[in-house]
């Protein structure tokens, strides 16, 4: 596993990311979180077990990242995420890094997304979008979230034709109050999406 700064379309980011083999899963934080939550839930260790590459990145809309220049202007944190996301990824996106994979798979191919919570998710232009998405989609909510209504993220589940997955009394960034099942999830979208 490596941890490094990278330059990216004259930002400076943070990006911690293992070689691996096969397609990539590009991981996204929520705006108040860097790259480290994913460290935190230990989901990155266990993919660099298995061998399975993957880039998870300090993207310029964050609060705390470590990526200068910030910038909240979605097509900037599109470009950036176009520079490392390689061909056809998988990508899992938390709140605001949700909704970044969501604008950036409606205009570049995908395999798979895992959503968690994204913000912003029914607007006109991505739901015009949806029904012509061919990658395999998860949406994990936690029913404590006090950001993303429930009625949204069902919604949006109806309109991608998929499973939402519910975790109980689990707030808004709900990977941290069920770390073992957001890995089990994550693992079963890039089956799915990759058959591995």
């Amino acid at each position: 596993m490596k941890d490094e700064t990278i330059d990216i379309k004259n930002h400076q980011c943070r990006m911690i990311s293992n070689k691996g083999k096969g397609v990539p899963i590009v991981f996204l934080h929520g705006y108040m979180f860097t790259s480290d939550v994913w460290n935190e839930i230990g989901i990155l260790r266990i993919l660099e077990q298995r061998n399975i590459p993957f880039r998870a990145i300090d993207m310029p809309y964050g609060k705390i990242s470590e990526c200068s220049p910030r910038t909240s202007m979605p097509e900037k944190n599109i470009e950036i995420l176009a520079s490392v996301a390689g061909k056809d990824p998988v990508i899992v996106g938390a709140s605001l890094g949700g909704y970044i994979a969501l604008k950036y798979s409606i205009a570049h191919r995908v395999r798979g997304l895992l959503l968690a919570a994204p913000v912003m998710s029914l607007q006109a232009e991505l739901i015009r979008r949806y029904e012509h998405f061919d990658a395999e989609v998860s949406i994990v909510y936690g029913d404590a979230d006090n950001i993303v209504s429930a009625a949204e993220m069902k919604k949006l589940s109806e309109l991608f034709r998929t499973e939402l997955k519910i975790y109980k009394g689990a707030s808004h960034p709900a990977y941290l109050d069920y770390p073992e099942q957001f890995i089990d999830d994550v693992l079963q979208l890039y089956a799915a999406a990759c058959g591995r």
